[in-house]
C-alpha cells in the first residue's frame, strides 16, 4: 500500500478568473504541476486540472464560474442586427416598376432573364459623374437623385427617379459614361441588369430602344424644369414641390430625410431647411421630427408649392 502523505488543512483560492484550485496553508510547499496525491481527511483523489494543478474532483469547476456570474447579464442582449434601424427597402416585384410593367411579354421576358434583385441603402452612390455606367436600375420603390457636381465638390439635384422610371438607360445604346452622380435618396428596392446584356437585349428590340431614348427625354425635361425652379422660386415653394415629387416617387407620405440631404438637394444651407420645415409645420401641412417628414395635408402642400410640380407631372405623362 503506498505511503499516505498528510497535508495541512486546505483552502480554495482563485488561480485565475473562473478557475479555482487547492492550496495548503504552508506557503513554502506549492502544489506541483501534474502531481497526484491523496487527502488524508476525505480519501478523495485529486487530479490535474487544465493547468496541470491538482484540483478537487468533488467540485464542478465549470458549472458556475465567478467571472460568469459577475459579467453575464440576466437577459440576453439584442444583436447588432436587431439594434440597427432598417437601411434597405423591402424587395418587391419587377412589375412594380411602371416601365417594366408597360413592356410586351416578349420584351419583358428577354430582360427578366438577366435581371437580379437589388436593395440599396440611403446615401449609397451607384454612379459618379464621369464614371462608366456598369448597371441599369429599374426601381420598384424608393428614389434615386441625380446630382450635378461642381469642381469644388458642391452638388445640386437635377432630377429624381422612382418606380416610374429607370437609371442608366442610355447604356443600352452603347458604352456610356454618367454625366451626373446617381445617389440613393430614399432606400431603394430595384431590379438591376448589367450594361453588357442590357445592350444586347436593346439591340434586338425596337420598343426597348425607343424606351431608352424616350426616358432620356424625360430626364432632360425634368432637369430643365428643376433648373428654372431653383433659379426663380422661393425656398418654401421649392421645398413643397420637392416633398410632393418625392412622395410620388416613394408612393408614401412618410419620408426619412436628414437636413443635410435636403439642403444638398435644394442647394441651400441646413439652417434654411430647418426654418422652412418649421414654417410648414406651423401651417399644419407636415410634421418633421428626427429626420422623418410626414405629409399631413397633401392638398395644402400643393397650394404652397410652385407651378413646377404640376409641370413635371404633365411632362412625364406626355413622354411616358
Amino acid at each position: 500500500m503506498p505511503a499516505m502523505i498528510l497535508l495541512p488543512a486546505a483552502r480554495r483560492i482563485p488561480d485565475k478568473p473562473g478557475v479555482w484550485r487547492e492550496q495548503t496553508e504552508a506557503p513554502d510547499r506549492p502544489l506541483k504541476r501534474g502531481t497526484w496525491d491523496r487527502m488524508a481527511d476525505s480519501g478523495q483523489r485529486r487530479v490535474p486540472d487544465r493547468q496541470g494543478l491538482c484540483a478537487d474532483p468533488t467540485i464542478n469547476h465549470t458549472a458556475e464560474r465567478p467571472s460568469e456570474r459577475a459579467f453575464t447579464p440576466a437577459v440576453a442582449r439584442p444583436t447588432d442586427r436587431a439594434r440597427k434601424p432598417r437601411l434597405h427597402a423591402p424587395l418587391t416585384s419587377p412589375l412594380d416598376n411602371k416601365l417594366l410593367a408597360s413592356l410586351s411579354r416578349r420584351d419583358f421576358d428577354m430582360l427578366a432573364a438577366h435581371l437580379t434583385a437589388s436593395s440599396l441603402a440611403q446615401g449609397e452612390v451607384v454612379y459618379e459623374a464621369g464614371a462608366e455606367v456598369d448597371h441599369v436600375y429599374f426601381p420598384h420603390g424608393g428614389m434615386f437623385s441625380l446630382l450635378a457636381v461642381m469642381r469644388d465638390g458642391k452638388a445640386i439635384e437635377t432630377a429624381t427617379v422612382g418606380r416610374e422610371g429607370v437609371v442608366g438607360a442610355m447604356a443600352g445604346l452603347g458604352l456610356y459614361k454618367s454625366l451626373v452622380r446617381a445617389i440613393v435618396q430614399l432606400p431603394v428596392s430595384a431590379s438591376k441588369i448589367a450594361a453588357a446584356p442590357f445592350r444586347r437585349v436593346v439591340a434586338s428590340s425596337d420598343p426597348l430602344r425607343d424606351l431608352c431614348v424616350r426616358y432620356n427625354e424625360v430626364m432632360l425635361a425634368q432637369a430643365r424644369v428643376t433648373a428654372a425652379c431653383n433659379a426663380l422660386h422661393r425656398i418654401d415653394a421649392r421645398f413643397c414641390r420637392w416633398l410632393l415629387q418625392s412622395a410620388d416617387r416613394a408612393a408614401s407620405d412618410t419620408l426619412s430625410l436628414t437636413q443635410e440631404l435636403l439642403a444638398e438637394m435644394l442647394g441651400v444651407r441646413r439652417t434654411s431647411v430647418t426654418e422652412v420645415a418649421r414654417r410648414m409645420q406651423k401651417k399644419g401641412v407636415i410634421t418633421y421630427t428626427r429626420g422623418v417628414i410626414r405629409i399631413l395635408d397633401r392638398a395644402g402642400l400643393k397650394r404652397l408649392s410652385c407651378e413646377c410640380y404640376e409641370t413635371l407631372m404633365e411632362q412625364e405623362a406626355t413622354l411616358t
